[in-house]
């Protein structure tokens, strides 16, 4: 892809676009190498790769966590280092893939740190906000949650008090590190239903790294495939979930991939 050197988007449905981004922990190996690509607005995006192939630093790197060697990040066609955090922080929000919570908050207490871009300095939350945090906490299925210590809480539950807290920013788009890791078949497949209910009804964009590519087919809407830290292949799941693209992608000629039934079934072996 040709970089632009315009601030605007390639096209007006883009909601972020990376231009030649390339980040290195230790000089020039690049952990991020020359990566380019466009999520477009209301999409549903997921992002695989192998295990190191970089892409827990990319998705930090779209949402702004990290600062690039090279290349740039625009949201809305404004570079992503020019918009004011507060500002950014209504528009994008990001789950972590591990969610350190070591003190005793109750998940609510948690899930309302998530309205802290619509709260003044030195004020505490309106009614507003509690109704916002509990609405987010329904959203996931965890209502119940709410009076809850974290700390008691198991690794999937409290996967599901991230992604609340991240849905009570009330963001335009929404970035995973991996969020299904922790949750069971059932909560796994609740959150992809989620996330395709708040796309198709709130035309939120989301951008989720993972490793379950069954769930990829036909829910999503766009794939971005990393290999070595450089994009390898995109568009959607139909044309991405394939044997030739994800053999080079896993580095695993035994990769299959077959559609049944409408979906996309992924397996190594002969």
């Amino acid at each position: 892809m040709a970089h632009s050197s315009s601030l605007e988007p390639a096209h007006a449905d883009t909601l972020i676009e990376a231009r030649g981004l390339r980040f290195a922990y230790e000089a020039e190996l690049w952990v991020v190498d020359d990566v380019s690509l466009q999520i477009e607005r209301g999409a549903l995006a997921a992002l695989i790769g192998a295990n190191g192939s970089g892409k827990s630093t990319l998705i930090r790197l779209l949402a702004g966590l990290r600062t690039a060697n090279a290349g740039e990040v625009l949201f809305s066609g404004q570079p992503l280092k020019g918009i004011p955090r507060q500002r950014l922080a209504r528009s994008l929000a990001y789950v972590p893939q591990i969610n350190p919570m070591i003190f005793p908050f109750t998940a609510l207490e948690v899930v309302m740190t998530g309205r802290s871009p619509y709260t003044p300095r030195f004020r505490f939350e309106s009614r507003l906000d509690v109704e916002k945090a509990h609405k987010a906490l329904a959203t996931v299925d965890g209502a119940h949650l709410a009076p809850r210590p974290v700390t008691e809480l198991s690794g999937g539950e409290r996967q599901l008090v991230a992604v609340a807290r991240a849905l009570a920013q009330e963001p335009e788009c929404l970035i995973l590190d991996e969020p299904a890791a922790a949750l069971d078949l059932k909560h796994r497949t609740s959150l992809i239903r989620i996330l395709r209910q708040l796309r198709d009804r709130q035309g939120m964009t989301a951008l989720m790294v993972t490793h379950d590519l069954q769930l990829l087919d036909p829910a999503f809407d766009q794939v971005f495939a990393i290999h070595r830290g450089a994009l390898l292949a995109e568009g959607p799941p139909a044309q991405v979930l394939r044997d030739r693209v994800l053999s080079r992608v896993y580095d695993d000629p035994q990769v299959r991939a077959r559609k049944l039934e409408g979906r996309t079934f992924v397996w190594s072996g002969t």
